[in-house]
C-alpha cells in the first residue's frame, strides 16, 4: 500500500496509497479531507455483504470514532468522471470479521448518473445495488464514542477500466474525533521538520551537512512535537509504514538526498491506552538536503593610519558567507581554527599588520565550512613635512600670521585636511584648530600638525614647523645727542633691501637732521622691520654757585656732559673752573659741557671792597654797606671774628650794613674780621653768589 498524508496548520489533508483490510483499516483523524487511488486489495478479499456482492476490486479500509454526535455526510469525488466508486459504513461499535451488514451501502452505476456518490441529507435509500442510478445514501445520525468503518472500492472490469483517485470530504453535524483537533489534548502546533522546498508540492527538507550522512531522526523529534504531550513520534522510510506505524526508523541510519522519509504521530492516551484515537496518525514527509556550506575566501581592507603598519579590522564587515543566521569565529591560523585555540574575540576591532585571518563558518543547521580573509591596507596617504615662515608681528614681535592651508604637505587628490596644535591631538581629533582660524593663525615659532584624510577614510600626519621672521635691526643706527641748534645725518647701514624715513626719504641715510624722533623702515626679504631713532638735545650745563673771594672766582657747575670748559671772553678757555685777579665790577662768565654747544654765561660782579672802617661816626669808612642788595633772594651778610664765630647778622632791619659793633649794639674791639654774602639769582636755576672777604676795624674810642 501506498499512502499521503499531507497535514496542515489550519485543515487536515490525508492522501493514501496502500492496499488494506479492515484488521488494517486507517484512522481518520477529525474531519479532515482525504484522498486517495486505491490499487488492489488488502491480503485478505473479505466478504462484504449488502450491496457489494462481487467482492474487491482496488480497495481501502477507513476507521472512524464519532467525537460530537450529529448528523454526518461524505461527498466522495474521483478525479475522473468515469471512474465507478462503490462504498459501504458498518457499525456503530462492530469489528472487523463480524462486521454484519452494512448500514449504508452504495453500488450505482456510474454510467448515465455520474461518478460522485456518498451520504447526503436529501437521500432516503440506505443500500443501492449494483445498477442502481442513485449513487448517494441518506445520512446517519451518530453518537459520541461510537466508532464504525468506511469501505471504498474503486469497481472496475471490462466495461468500466477506469482507476482513478478520489477525494472525500466530510458533511453534517458530527464531528469525527482526533487529537490533533483538540486544543486539550494539543494545546500547540506541531511543527513539521525542515524548510519548505523550492516547490511547496515537494517534501520539505532537512539539511545535512553530507551525502550520505548518518543520521540522527530521534534529534529532530522535539522540535516537532513542540512541547505537545502524550504524543510519540515514529520515523518511516515508506509512507505506507508511517500511516501504520510499522517498521520504524529506530537507530541513527545513512540517510541520502534523493529518498524520502515519513514522520508519524500519534496520541497515546495517559489515562486509556484503548482510546480510540490512539491509532489516529499524522504523517508528513521529508527528504534530506545537502546543506555543506563553502567559504569565500575575501580581501579585507583597512587604513594604515600615519603609516603606523597596524590597522583595525572589522572581521565581521568581511562576506566570507551570505546566511546572516550563521555563526563564525575567527582564529590568527589554521592550526588554531582546527584546534579551536587562540580565537580571536575582539573581532569587530581587530588590530594587526597586513596578513590572513581564518574563519570557521557554522550554518544554522550546523554545516561547517572555514574562509580566508587576507587583511590589507589602503593605499597609504602619502604626506611630508613642511615649514611655514611668516614676518613678525609688529605689535608682538615673537607672533607671526601663519596661512596653515597653504602648507604643501601632499600631492594626492581628493583629500581633506584638519589642522591640530599638537600630535596626541591630531590623533585624538581634539582641539581643532578651525579652517577659518587656519588661514589666519597667529603664533610663534613652534610646530602644528596637518590631518590629512583621503576617501577611504585613512590619513596621515604632517607636522608642519612655524617660523616667525624675527626682525633685522640696524646695528649702526643709534639714537644720538646733538647740540639743539645743530643738524646731524642719521645712517641705517647697508644690508637692506629697501628704505623708507618718516621723512620720506628713500636713502640708506638721512642728513640736516636735527632734535626729534625719527624711523625708518628697513626691508630685509618679505619682511619690514620700523625702527625708530631720536636725535636729542644735549643737556646744557648749569652754573649752580658763583663764590667770590676778593678778587677769586670759582665757578661751580651741574647737569650737561663734563668736562666742562670755562671763560670770561667766549675765546679763551680753561679747563679750571677759578678764576683770579678778576677785575673789580661786571664780569661776563662763560660755561661750556663737552658737547661744545652754544655756552651758557652768567654776569658776576666783583665789589669794590672796603677793606678798613673807622666808626666813628665821621661819615667816612664808618660802615660796610650791602642795601643795594636788598632785592636778592635770600640775602644773608654775616660777620665772623678771627676765631670764625659769628658777631653780627645783617638783614633787613640794619640795612644790610654793618657799623663794627656785635648784633647787641657794643662795638668790637679793633681788629680783623670776616664777613660772608650770598644770595639766590633770580634765574631758572637760583643761582647761588657767595662773595667773601675782610676787613680791618679801627675803633679810636
Amino acid at each position: 500500500m501506498k499512502k499521503t498524508l499531507l497535514f496542515l496548520l489550519l485543515f487536515i489533508s490525508q492522501t493514501f496509497f496502500s492496499q488494506a483490510d479492515c484488521t488494517s483499516a486507517l484512522s481518520v483523524c477529525g474531519n479532515s479531507s482525504i484522498t486517495y487511488s486505491p490499487s488492489g486489495i488488502g491480503a485478505v478479499n473479505e466478504s462484504l455483504g449488502g450491496c457489494l456482492t462481487t467482492g474487491e476490486h482496488n480497495s481501502i479500509w477507513y476507521k472512524l470514532t464519532i467525537a460530537t454526535g450529529g448528523t454526518l455526510t461524505f461527498d466522495l469525488v474521483p478525479n475522473d468522471p468515469a471512474a465507478d466508486y462503490d462504498w459501504a459504513v458498518y457499525g456503530p461499535n462492530v469489528a472487523c470479521g463480524s462486521l454484519g451488514s452494512p448500514i449504508r451501502c452504495n453500488a450505482a452505476t456510474v454510467i448515465g448518473v455520474g461518478a460522485s456518490t456518498g451520504l447526503n441529507m436529501t437521500s432516503t435509500i440506505t443500500n443501492a445495488a449494483g445498477g442502481s442510478l442513485t449513487p448517494y445514501c441518506k445520512y446517519l445520525d451518530v453518537l459520541p464514542g461510537q466508532t464504525y468503518y468506511l469501505y471504498i472500492d474503486n469497481w472496475v472490469d471490462g466495461i468500466n477500466p477506469t482507476m482513478a483517485p478520489f477525494a472525500l470530504t466530510w458533511g453534517g453535524t458530527a464531528t469525527l474525533a482526533s487529537p490533533f483537533t483538540d486544543p486539550a489534548i494539543q494545546p500547540h502546533p506541531f511543527v513539521a521538520p525542515g524548510m519548505p522546498a523550492a516547490n511547496p508540492a515537494d517534501p520539505r527538507e532537512v539539511i545535512v551537512c553530507n551525502n550520505p550522512a548518518v543520521f540522527d531522526f530521534t534529534t529532530l523529534s522535539a522540535g516537532i512535537l513542540n512541547n505537545n504531550p502524550n504524543f510519540l513520534i515514529s520515523y518511516h522510510t515508506s509512507q505506507n509504514n508511517a500511516l501504520s506505524g510499522t517498521n520504524p526508523i529506530l537507530t541513527p541510519i545513512t540517510v541520502n538526498t534523493t529518498t524520502t522519509y515519513y514522520y508519524s504521530i500519534h496520541y497515546l492516551d495517559p489515562a486509556n491506552p484503548a482510546n480510540p484515537i490512539n491509532s489516529c496518525r499524522q504523517v508528513g514527509a521529508f527528504k534530506f538536503k545537502m546543506g555543506n556550506i563553502t567559504g569565500i575566501n575575501v580581501n579585507l581592507f583597512t587604513c594604515n593610519n600615519n603609516n603606523a603598519g597596524l590597522g583595525t579590522f572589522n572581521l565581521t564587515t568581511a562576506a566570507v558567507f551570505g546566511d546572516p543566521t550563521a555563526t563564525k569565529k575567527y582564529y590568527p591560523t589554521m592550526t588554531d581554527l582546527n584546534a579551536g585555540t587562540n580565537e580571536i574575540l575582539n573581532f569587530t576591532a581587530y588590530v594587526a599588520a597586513e596578513g590572513t585571518v581564518y574563519v570557521k563558518i557554522t550554518s544554522q543547521f550546523g554545516c561547517i565550512g572555514t574562509a580566508v580573509i587576507t587583511l590589507k591596507f589602503f593605499p597609504v596617504v602619502v604626506v611630508n613635512d613642511a615649514t611655514l615662515r611668516s614676518c613678525f608681528i609688529e605689535t608682538n614681535p615673537s607672533t607671526g600670521l601663519f596661512n596653515l592651508t597653504n602648507a604643501s604637505v601632499t600631492t594626492q587628490g581628493g583629500i581633506t585636511k584638519k589642522y591640530y596644535p599638537s600630535l596626541t591631538d591630531a590623533l585624538n581629533g581634539t582641539n581643532e584648530i578651525p579652517s577659518t582660524l587656519a588661514a589666519a593663525y597667529i603664533a610663534p615659532s613652534g610646530v602644528v600638525y596637518i590631518k590629512v584624510t583621503n576617501g577611504n577614510g585613512c590619513f596621515a600626519i604632517a607636522k608642519v614647523t612655524l617660523i616667525v621672521i624675527a626682525p633685522v635691526y640696524s646695528t649702526v643706527l643709534k639714537d644720538k645727542t646733538i647740540c639743539m641748534e645743530d643738524k646731524t645725518t642719521l645712517d641705517a647701514g647697508p644690508g637692506f633691501s629697501s628704505y623708507q624715513w618718516s621723512t620720506g626719504a628713500t636713502t640708506q641715510s638721512i642728513t640736516n637732521v636735527g632734535v626729534g624722533t625719527y624711523w625708518v623702515k628697513l626691508k630685509t626679504g618679505d619682511c619690514i622691520t620700523t625702527q625708530t631713532v631720536k636725535v636729542y638735545a644735549s643737556e646744557q650745563p648749569v652754573i649752580s654757585s658763583v663764590d667770590i673771594s676778593t678778587n677769586k672766582v670759582t665757578i661751580s657747575v651741574m647737569g650737561g656732559t663734563a668736562p666742562y670748559k670755562y671763560s670770561m671772553d667766549n675765546i679763551t678757555w680753561q679747563d679750571s673752573n677759578i678764576f683770579t685777579n678778576v677785575p673789580r665790577g661786571d664780569n661776563m662768565i662763560y660755561v661750556k659741557d663737552a658737547y661744545d654747544c652754544e655756552p651758557i654765561n652768567i654776569t658776576i660782579v666783583v665789589p669794590n671792597l672796603i677793606n678798613v672802617i673807622t666808626p666813628n661816626s665821621d661819615g667816612i669808612n664808618d660802615v660796610i654797606d650791602y642795601s643795594a642788595l636788598a632785592s636778592k633772594q635770600n640775602l644773608v651778610f654775616n660777620i665772623f671774628d678771627r676765631y670764625g664765630s659769628e658777631i653780627f647778622q645783617a638783614d633787613k632791619f640794619n640795612g644790610y650794613k654793618w657799623d663794627g659793633t656785635t648784633n647787641g649794639g657794643k662795638k668790637v674791639p679793633t681788629g680783623n674780621y670776616w664777613y660772608s654774602v650770598s644770595w639766590n639769582e633770580k634765574d631758572k636755576k637760583n643761582t647761588l653768589f657767595k662773595y667773601t672777604g675782610w676787613v680791618m676795624v679801627k675803633n679810636r674810642e
